[in-house]
């Protein structure tokens, strides 16, 4: 059903130069999925991330969000319409607390203007205390409460994922677009990592999850969308996707 729909793009079309990256690509993603974007090195996943959330421009498409055209102009815009990103590399302010960089997410979602931060009146005070509370709420929710106060460039790598999903989280999304938040983690910290998501979708949120870490994605994904050279090869239930000759042949060549 529409009402079910929180995400729908289609025909996206990206060129640069004399290189085709994507060819009429477009997904649906249901509100409280978990959905995968998946294939092979060059396939064209981030080019698609970064066209969704607005790093790049597309040369065509059509883009909706819970019901409502919108268009991915730039990054701050998107994050207010309600799509939030982490990226491949991680991308923290290391020189601030973990605290102060998950206040820095909710600066989309604040209403006192540079004139009551200059002038700390009671509003400002007040939405501040608020601010603060929250970010302290979403890094015990991520699991790492306790580092509130250390600087970011001394977490760990799996906790620095971590901040950085809770920043995320930070400016309220309708989705929450994770690029690749698996990358360098050692299967212990993959393990958490699966559970904080599961924990993400039941607490009510709707996830775009690009992964190569196949195993992963298919326990984790509702559905999943395969890419290849910017074209989409195949879309459905992860069991599905695992049985798909095309899609196998795609990772593992025809010869296999």
């Amino acid at each position: 059903m529409s009402d079910q729909i929180l995400l729908n793009i289609a025909g996206v079309n990206k060129r640069f130069g004399g290189l085709q990256a994507l060819t009429d690509v477009g997904i649906t993603i249901n509100k409280g999925q978990i959905y995968g974007l998946i294939g092979p090195n060059g396939a064209g996943k981030t080019t698609f991330f970064n066209v969704i959330t607005g790093l790049y421009q597309p040369d065509s498409g059509t883009f909706e969000l819970d019901g409502k055209p919108y268009s991915p102009s730039a990054p701050h815009e998107v994050a207010k319409a309600g799509i939030a990103r982490t990226f491949q590399n991680i991308r923290l302010f290391g020189e601030m607390t973990a605290l102060e960089n998950v206040m820095v997410g909710r600066h989309v979602r604040t209403r006192q203007g540079v004139f009551g931060a200059i002038f700390r009146h009671k509003a400002a005070r007040a939405e501040e205390a608020a601010i603060r509370q929250r970010a302290q709420e979403l890094l015990d929710f991520v699991g790492i409460g306790r580092f509130a106060n250390r600087t970011a460039k001394f977490l760990s790598y799996g906790d620095q994922r971590r901040l950085e999903i809770a920043r995320a989280l930070a400016t309220e999304p309708k989705l929450l677009a994770l690029d690749e938040p698996a990358a360098g983690m050692n299967a212990t910290e993959k393990l958490a990592l699966r559970e904080l998501l599961v924990k993400i979708k039941a607490d009510g949120k709707t996830v775009l999850l690009i992964e190569h870490d196949v195993k992963l994605m298919m326990g984790l994904c509702d559905r999943i969308t395969v890419l290849e050279y910017g074209k989409k090869l195949a879309e459905g239930l992860p069991a599905e996707i695992q049985k798909n000759q095309a899609v196998i042949e795609a990772y593992l060549g025809g010869s296999h």
